[in-house]
């Protein structure tokens, strides 16, 4: 038999690691993470357990892996602030700059939230997830903190607030928690969200002048 091409092998192992996170996805939202085994993901995923430990090692590695595809919106290897909406609201007049923050906020939350939700809920007994959702949180304010530094560059901050305060104050605003309380909870959808979000970001962080 002739063995399959390099490009096929690639589109193929690609297909089957796609197939065992959005298995490790489904049970991590459904069971939550600590009652998820990675027999039960490989299972779902339609693969021997043997080759979900060689593709990830270990379960921890595949919600790291899932947190990360899914606040990008793909698994291309380009960093947030690296991508072309954060050019463009950076650039922006300071209330459009914090409308088209909330807007990517929003898109972000709509697919990450309840992935963000299962690593709270096990950092809580889990040292390793609880280090992932520190790590998440500071990566959080480090985003925000460029973003509200940015304001400050444009003279547009209360005059009362630095850069890491204003950055302080739109990581709690922004939070994955807060918005799946309010869209998973209180029956808000991602616009309503968005829309409160942002005039509560103008309304906080902004001279009265803007």
């Amino acid at each position: 038999m002739t063995p399959p091409k390099p490009g096929v092998r690639a589109a193929k192992t690609a297909q089957t690691r796609a197939r065992m996170l959005a298995a490790a996805r489904e049970l991590f939202v459904e069971r939550g993470y600590t009652a998820t085994s990675m027999q039960a993901i490989a299972t779902q995923g339609g693969v021997a357990v043997q080759t979900l430990y060689f593709t990830f090692e270990t379960k921890r590695a595949i919600l790291k892996e899932l947190l990360d595809v899914e606040v990008a919106g793909d698994d291309a290897p380009v960093a947030t602030l690296d991508r072309p909406w954060a050019a463009q609201a950076l650039a922006a007049p300071p209330p459009e700059l914090l409308h088209r923050l909330v807007e990517a906020t929003a898109d972000i939350h709509a697919r990450v939230a309840p992935l963000l939700e299962v690593a709270r809920s096990a950092a809580a007994t889990d040292p390793e997830i609880a280090e992932l959702w520190r790590t998440n949180i500071t990566q959080r304010h480090t985003v925000l903190a460029v973003f509200t530094g940015a304001l400050a560059a444009k003279n547009a901050l209360r005059a009362d607030l630095n850069a890491l305060r204003a950055a302080d104050m739109a990581l709690a605003v922004l939070a994955p928690e807060t918005y799946h309380l309010l869209t998973g909870h209180r029956g808000w959808n991602s616009r309503a969200w968005a829309d409160w979000a942002a005039q509560t970001l103008i309304s906080t962080l902004l001279a009265s002048s803007e």
